[in-house]
């Protein structure tokens, strides 16, 4: 087999393929065996005939056009490999000259790995943040305590900022009630700023009892293209004024809340447990800044193909999301304000940050040899037979191989970031 590669783009490569006679001679024999299974001779049960007594029962034009697909199958996978290219798409193949037994020429086109020009990644100059608790970190958390701690007690006078109030609302646009803008027994604190302005203004001083309308206009940036800016009309049936009374910030208010004596120690836990959640955030963040500066630093061309995958993927986590609010991503288009085309132009841009940290991760994982164990794979595994044991759908799917190669790899890809972070911790 001779080959000849021409590189067609970064991503790109068309390879043709010369065989001859001797070539040739495999794939003919496996022709032969493959339309042997259908030939009938008198005297021989079908399929049980003879390869070279049933050779001369098949048509020249189906052998020759048999032994033409297994000479491809047998040497196009080869052909690329011999060139040290790695496919990421079935090559596109086109005969140039066929003579059967003799001679085969034919060309193989497809999307293959580019060539990975990578930074040193040992050395990125990425600098972690020092994780820190601020006071008002603190203060904040221990104020929520306090609300959640609060006593509510239901009063008959007129609602005003920090009470709890209980309504049912309808909002509606041009007279017709708006997706999203109905609710009953809704819990709504006052001064929260949770709805849009105007809002919960427009609930102060109404009672119990009371039923009224809210003329509002929706804010130009808000995230509903539908509803931004627009004058809307919220119908509203005030039924409870809670009374709020947060619980004191003091030493019986931190027994409450564990095992703790004094306020003092409850703050104490409180900035500890801030202070773990702060390393992780910036942990994880230093992670994705080495890789970011590894594809920002590094020439890393991206294949057409896998761009599309990705889009397909983000489309689908997407899709998904808005599913389990009864949307669909038509709806979640029209919720944004986007169009298909304004949403593809963004997405791709994230697609192709993905594809090239992924390719840019995978070469320096083959480059330093970083495996994961067996055992480390079963056990993931193992790990989510137990979290869908309920489920036999799911459980059934687990036996896929593919599951296993999809954590064997996502594992893979952990580990390498991990060196990523201990090439750069100098």
């Amino acid at each position: 087999m001779k080959t000849t590669v021409k590189k067609l783009s970064d991503t790109k490569v068309e390879i043709k393929i010369t065989l001859d006679a001797k070539d040739l001679a495999p794939a003919k024999k496996q022709a032969i065996e493959h339309l042997a299974k259908d030939v009938k001779v008198e005297g021989f049960r079908k399929g049980k005939v003879p390869t070279d007594v049933a050779a001369k029962f098949i048509p020249d034009n189906d052998l020759n056009a048999e032994a033409l697909d297994f000479a491809v199958r047998l040497t196009v996978i080869q052909a690329f490999s011999d060139n040290k290219q790695s496919l990421i798409s079935l090559p596109q193949i086109n005969v140039i000259k066929y003579v059967p037994d003799e001679t085969l020429e034919y060309t193989a086109t497809a999307d293959v790995l580019p060539e990975v020009k990578l930074c040193d990644y040992k050395n990125l100059k990425v600098k972690k943040e020092a994780a820190t608790v601020a006071k008002k970190d603190i203060d904040d958390v221990l104020k929520n305590i306090a609300k959640s701690y609060a006593e509510k007690k239901a009063v008959k006078r007129a609602a005003k900022e920090g009470d709890e109030v209980i309504i049912d609302f309808v909002g509606k646009k041009d007279g017709e009630a708006f997706k999203g803008g109905t609710a009953k027994d809704y819990r709504l604190p006052l001064g929260s700023h949770t709805f849009i302005p105007g809002f919960e203004e427009g609930i102060v001083g109404h009672e119990p009892g009371d039923k009224f309308d809210l003329n509002l206009t929706f804010p130009k940036d808000y995230g509903m293209k539908d509803l931004a800016g627009a004058k809307t009309v919220f119908e509203v049936l005030l039924k409870q004024v809670n009374e709020v009374k947060e619980a004191a910030l003091d030493d019986e208010l931190a027994k409450k809340c564990g095992p703790f004596k004094t306020l003092k120690e409850l703050e104490k836990d409180i900035e500890k447990n801030l202070a773990m959640q702060n390393e992780y955030r910036l942990e994880e963040k230093y992670k994705d800044d080495l890789i970011k500066a590894v594809v920002e630093k590094s020439k890393i061309p991206t294949p057409e193909i896998l761009i599309k995958d990705q889009l397909r993927l983000i489309e689908d986590d997407i899709t998904r999301n808005a599913a389990s609010h009864n949307l669909t991503f038509e709806d979640y288009l029209a919720e944004t304000g986007q169009t298909r085309e304004d949403w593809e132009k963004a997405a791709t841009k994230t697609a192709e940050d993905r594809v090239k940290a992924s390719l840019a991760l995978q070469i320096i994982a083959r480059d330093n040899k970083i495996t994961v164990k067996d055992e480390l794979v079963e056990a993931k595994l193992a790990e989510l037979r137990d979290v869908y044991k309920n489920s036999k759908e799911a459980l059934e799917n687990l036996k896929d191989p593919n599951v296993a190669i999809d954590i064997r790899n996502r594992l893979i890809i952990e580990e390498t970031i991990n060196f990523l972070v201990k090439a750069n911790k100098k």
